[in-house]
């Protein structure tokens, strides 16, 4: 009875209502005899009969692009006239030939796309989601298998690649990408060669004082094949096509192809990204870097001095990267390469900041590490075009890179909020310490390195100027940490001394910026980066001046360092007296001073600054003791003396003219 009951209770259920709390009723009544399970009778149903089919589902392909009208040259023409499918066929082919090795015709099968996508048993020419070239090869390992090509992907597509293959990679609280960069934490640069052949031979800087170490043709295409070979024998390899320098009439396409997704999503953000219109008409690079950097040059090839080998061939356009995972070193290499590419256009190639007024008026920041360049440059009344790397042209100024790499180091919201604020999602720390649970950044935890950075896109600055351009400098500003305590908080240069001081590249070591030091040390660095020039700085300073000269921009030499004494006897000149000098510089009121001239150096120094006590500006007041000042100007005199012996030698042009009346601008005594 009791069940005749139950089976009336149930057929007398209505078949739509409402359960419990308004939840949605499941049906248990068969509404035809097709149907055989139960449902959700609110949702609609779901077009997947499998997981698998849900999975499909999830991903949208992206559409294909049509190149903007507006793309130039009979090169985007050809493109726009191809198939998406033939268009693929040419953009697989053009990395085919980046990774071919010298010692075979063509360069390797190359596909598509990630071989973790790839179905069970599924062959690869058979794929409906993946493009490939298959090209002729001789006999080789590399001819039985496909080099799979992960093809400038997305932030969020690196960041699974990241955290599924490279062991030591996690996401932090704030969303950025946090990874090891393995046994080197800095740049290498003993390790860094240049070949050497008839056309370097007579333009790069050699020698004394130069950091252009040479190796030969053949070394360099040992090394070469060596990382191509370590590229091709992966199962992927990532690549970025990517611009360098924001200026259209003067950019270089940029291919890296890499191991690591680091390194991919690095680069993507510190070169130019381009658009989607701008991808499809890429076509060949003008410069390709070979990054193997986690297999080892052989320490027994010629010119090699250790396991680490960082090797450009200009005439080749090429880089190759061995022995070391550090990020920096394809940042820097690219720079290098602007650095000797530039100059050939009459386009002068510089390692500063660069901000904006509002008014347009544009400002260069040269200054070695502890000199404040970042802390100066970075103004919340002014935009800002770049924190590291411009070109000069006669267009004016532009950004070389895309992104910012920013040291972590004792990092605080306080006293750096805009970077603060840029380590989020997209960006990639290198070498912090993490909370282990949380996973909150200790930016003060030097484990693993004190050299910590952030790499991320220069849209994560909020003033930022997009595009990164602006016009003539008006300004070009040269910090100094001088811990002797003689140089001026600032002074007014002459064109002569600009390229003096330019060239010279000064400031001051003291304790605690590196270990063992107890007493000033003076360290000069040609053109405010030695390591990264390749023509003779006499070139770059002449330039400089030129420039200057042409477009009515004033040099300025600000110190930063100490006053009323050396280190350890005198104090740092405050920060807030620096900004208003600054910002003096900034008004142009600051030209309208009236200037005496100092002992030694030469320099005219202001009188009077509005926000500044004038007791300062003229150094010798603020020492008590005037003799040890004295001796303490001599003795920095003639470490600039001492530093500039190498460069003397050098002529630019018929006669030695421009070399005399530089050296006429130093310290005199």
């Amino acid at each position: 009875m009791e069940n005749n009951r139950g089976t009336e209770n149930r057929q007398s259920r209505p078949v739509i209502g409402s359960g419990r709390k308004g939840l949605a009723m499941i049906q248990t009544q068969k509404k035809s005899s097709s149907e055989g399970v139960c449902h959700d009778d609110i949702a609609s149903p779901l077009r997947a009969q499998t997981i698998d089919e849900l999975h499909s589902l999830q991903k949208k392909k992206s559409a294909p692009n049509t190149p903007s009208t507006g793309a130039q040259g009979a090169f985007a023409s050809a493109f726009a006239t191809i198939s998406e499918e033939d268009r693929q066929k040419q953009q697989l082919q053009s990395i085919s030939a980046s990774l071919a090795s010298l010692t075979r015709e063509t360069g390797p099968k190359v596909v598509r796309g990630d071989p973790a996508g790839k179905k069970e048993g599924q062959t690869v020419t058979h794929s409906g989601d993946h493009h490939y070239y298959i090209p002729s090869l001789g006999i080789s390992d590399s001819a039985l298998k496909f080099t799979h090509v992960l093809y400038n992907l997305s932030p969020a597509e690196l960041y699974e690649q990241a955290i599924k293959y490279e062991k030591g990679t996690f996401i932090t609280a704030s969303g950025a990408l946090a990874t090891l960069s393995g046994a080197k934490t800095g740049r290498s640069p003993r390790d860094k060669r240049v070949v050497r052949d008839e056309t370097t031979e007579d333009e790069l800087w050699w020698g004394k004082g130069s950091p252009n170490i040479e190796m030969d043709e053949h070394t360099f295409l040992v090394n070469r094949e060596r990382a191509v070979d370590y590229l091709n024998s992966l199962d992927k390899v990532f690549v970025n096509d990517q611009f360098l320098n924001w200026d259209p009439e003067h950019r270089i396409k940029v291919r890296i192809v890499s191991a690591r997704a680091y390194h991919s999503l690095f680069m993507h953000n510190m070169c130019i990204r381009p658009t989607a219109e701008e991808l499809e008409t890429f076509g060949t690079p003008d410069f390709t870097i070979y990054n193997a950097g986690q297999f080892p040059c052989n320490r027994y090839t010629h010119y090699m001095t250790s396991s680490t080998s960082i090797d450009l061939n200009l005439a080749r356009r090429e880089m190759v990267i061995l022995g070391t995972q550090y990020a920096g070193e394809m940042k820097k290499g690219l720079f290098s390469v602007m650095h000797y590419l530039m100059p050939k256009r009459q386009i002068l190639s510089l390692h500063s900041g660069c901000n904006m007024g509002k008014g347009g008026d544009v400002a260069l920041f040269f200054g070695l590490s502890g000199t404040g360049k970042t802390t100066l440059s970075t103004d919340h009344n002014r935009y800002l075009i770049g924190d590291d790397e411009h070109c000069w042209s006669e267009n004016g100024v532009s950004n070389i890179e895309g992104g910012c790499y920013a040291k972590c180091v004792d990092l605080s919201q306080e006293k750096e909020p805009d970077i603060w604020n840029a380590i989020k999602f997209g960006t990639v720390v290198e070498n912090i310490v993490f909370e282990e649970h949380t996973r909150e950044v200790d930016y003060s935890d030097k484990s693993v390195t004190e050299n910590t950075r952030a790499a991320y896109p220069i849209e994560y600055i909020p003033n930022a100027k997009i595009p990164c351009v602006g016009p003539h400098p008006k300004n070009v500003i040269l910090l100094a940490c001088d811990a002797f305590g003689v140089l001026p908080p600032v002074s007014k240069l002459s064109l002569a001394q600009t390229m003096y001081h330019f060239i010279s590249g000064y400031t001051a070591l003291v304790a605690g910026t590196e270990d063992g030091i107890k007493e000033p040390q003076a360290t000069f660095s040609a053109c405010f980066g030695a390591a990264f020039i390749m023509l003779h700085p006499t070139k770059y300073a002449a330039m400089l001046a030129e420039k200057m000269q042409k477009h009515g921009a004033t040099g300025w030499l600000v110190n930063t360092g100490w006053s009323g004494g050396s280190y350890g006897a005198g104090n740092r000149i405050k920060l807030a007296y620096t900004r208003k000098i600054i910002d003096a510089i900034h008004s142009g009121t600051l030209l309208k001073a009236s200037y005496t001239k100092t002992e030694v150096f030469g320099l005219e120094i202001p009188t009077e600054i509005e926000g500044v006590p004038s007791e300062i500006l003229s150094p010798i007041n603020t020492w008590s003791d005037k003799k040890a000042y004295n001796g303490s100007l001599l003795k920095l005199g003639g470490l600039f003396k001492k530093n500039f012996e190498v460069f003397t030698s050098y002529k630019i042009g018929k006669d030695n003219k421009l070399t005399e009346e530089i050296l006429a601008a130093g310290p005199v005594f």
